[in-house]
């Protein structure tokens, strides 16, 4: 005996693909036919931002219902804003996967389906939505669609009133309190072309009842961080004892003044070479007698930074590892232990004069006040260097610097303001002046240290935080607003660092460039192919094009 098919209709709660777009926009006219339909380029801009606030409910394969929203972060907005502004017009550009709240811009049920209690379903997907990204609340601007059959008779506030006390039936507020929201405010002008809520929404919240507090790292993002950039004069002196003295002297200075970082520059611990006489030596072999000063050097600032309570970027200081040298910057934390950045580009003049090796690893620190980075020096030239750690995390980056004369020093200060720009981000630089004639490549020293912002109406107009005179030796201290950074990143005059092209990296076309590099690079990945530390690949290519590394380590990770 045959069995019969099961012809149930069958209810599918699931996230919107592509594919769905033509049946959204259609709902969309039928549900609001005297509001402008959703377009295509606002359903893509949403899709690619946050797909999981797409939610749609089908029924017999039809799309019956649908949902959208997206993060944010609630205290960066007014309670008084309208739907265009908190959805960027319905693109949602001002996404912010950091944020604490899921905010529904927009959910849609076709009227000939609504007893499947579709709307409550929608509600449904978005409070499990809320609770798996341990959001804190729900906020909807729910619109009041029978307010212009009473606004004669009496105001808004009676109007809503009465809807609470069940006296009026308003089909969407009712619904919404039934879902457990609740009325925080009445905001005006929420959306002015819905004529039948004459303008008007409520603000309803949900609250998660199982959100977990906020992380350590998502506070440090709400506070502001003091910088001390210290412009350091090499001199000749007597002793190590003497050289700890001035390093103290400039760390009491910033912790007095309650910095959280104090950046000295690069290469300022070549001062100590001026303690002994090494003109019978060659510069590649005097430079190395910097080395037998590192336990000194590590000493001194575990100790600095311990008894000042600040974390200590301590320029940077050459160093004998194996065979080779590097020039190597290291973080002192409060707590006295300290992690290690070396320099990923080197000049031809480190080369040249003293056999500088370049490391290969661009790496990102976590600290009390947030994750930063350091480029050294050459190192801020290369965009990919900070763009590598800002996606990794890093809001601050920090430049010891050592130029010669101006031409040198402007290369350094015109990229970290450019750095701070295009990554909407802080960076801070601290350069060497004076002279210390005995060594040589350390001639003389040009510096103008500094601490730039990015450039919008949240930050200084000249989009520098504060700078030091030239060639003084001084220091400069600045308050920066991590909060700042985060609105700049999703509501600023423009979105650099959320409009970044992310799919142009997936067609680096090797035939593009020179014929030995791609020679050189095809050689050393079909060598390395099995490799699970990608950044560790040959340091001719990570020197020359560190982004190929980057990129062909998303690749295999993909």
């Amino acid at each position: 005996m045959k069995t019969r098919a099961s012809r149930k209709p069958k209810l599918i709660e699931r996230n919107a693909e592509k594919s769905d777009f033509d049946e959204i926009i259609a709902l969309s006219k039928i549900c609001f036919p005297n509001n402008e339909p959703m377009t295509y380029a606002m359903l893509e801009s949403q899709y690619k931002l946050f797909s999981d606030g797409m939610q749609v409910i089908e029924y017999n394969g039809k799309i019956v219902g649908s949902a959208s929203g997206l993060i944010i972060s609630w205290d960066e907005y007014d309670d008084d804003h309208t739907w265009k502004e908190i959805c960027d017009n319905g693109y949602i550009t001002n996404h912010d996967e950091d944020g604490d709240t899921l905010y529904g811009i927009e959910v849609m049920v076709h009227p000939a389906y609504q007893g499947l209690k579709i709307g409550r379903r929608l509600y449904e997907m978005r409070k499990i939505l809320c609770a798996e990204k341990n959001l804190k609340r729900i906020l909807i601007g729910g619109r009041v669609p029978n307010y212009n059959e009473h606004s004669e008779e009496f105001g808004i506030r009676a109007y809503i009133k009465r809807v609470v006390e069940k006296k009026i039936k308003d089909p969407v507020v009712t619904f919404q309190l039934s879902q457990g929201f609740t009325i925080q405010r009445i905001i005006k002008d929420y959306l002015p072309e819905d004529l039948e809520s004459e303008g008007y929404a409520l603000l309803l919240e949900w609250i998660n009842l199982d959100y977990i507090p906020e992380t350590k790292e998502r506070i440090v993002l709400m506070k502001k961080v003091r910088i001390c950039c210290i412009q350091y004069e090499l001199r000749k002196i007597n002793s190590f004892k003497q050289f700890a003295q001035q390093c103290e002297y400039f760390t009491d200075v910033a912790s007095n003044y309650k910095s959280d970082f104090a950046l000295f520059p690069e290469l300022f611990t070549t001062q100590l070479l001026s303690l002994h006489e090494y003109k019978s030596m060659s510069p590649e072999d005097s430079i190395r007698k910097l080395d037998e000063y590192t336990e000194d050097y590590i000493e001194l600032f575990s100790r600095l930074s311990m008894e000042y309570n600040i974390n200590i970027i301590a320029g940077t200081h050459l160093q004998v590892e194996g065979e080779n040298l590097y020039n190597i910057s290291y973080l002192f934390k409060r707590d006295g232990t300290y992690e290690k950045q070396y320099k990923i580009h080197i000049t031809s003049n480190e080369a040249k004069w003293w056999g500088v090796k370049p490391g290969n690893e661009i790496k990102v620190f976590n600290t009390d006040c947030g994750k930063i980075a350091i480029n050294i020096c050459y190192d801020v030239e290369f965009p990919e260097m900070a763009r590598i750690a800002c996606n990794k995390g890093a809001k601050i980056i920090f430049v010891p610097f050592s130029t010669d004369e101006k031409h040198g020093h402007l290369r350094v200060k015109i990229c970290a303001q450019s750095r701070a720009v295009e990554n909407q981000i802080f960076v801070a630089t601290a350069g060497t002046i004076g002279n210390i004639p005995s060594v040589d490549n350390m001639d003389i020293n040009y510096a103008q240290s500094g601490i730039y912002t990015p450039s919008d109406f949240a930050f200084p107009p000249d989009a520098i935080a504060g700078e030091c005179n030239t060639n003084i030796e001084t220091v400069v201290i600045a308050d920066l607003d991590l909060a700042a950074l985060e609105r700049a990143r999703n509501t600023g005059t423009v979105l650099n660092w959320k409009d970044r092209r992310l799919n142009l990296l997936n067609h680096i076309d090797l035939h593009d460039l020179k014929y030995i590099f791609y020679v050189v690079i095809f050689d050393t990945f079909v060598k390395h192919l099995t490799t699970t530390n990608y950044e560790n690949l040959h340091f001719k290519i990570i020197r020359y094009h560190p982004i190929i590394i980057y990129q062909f380590k998303l690749t295999c990770a993909k």
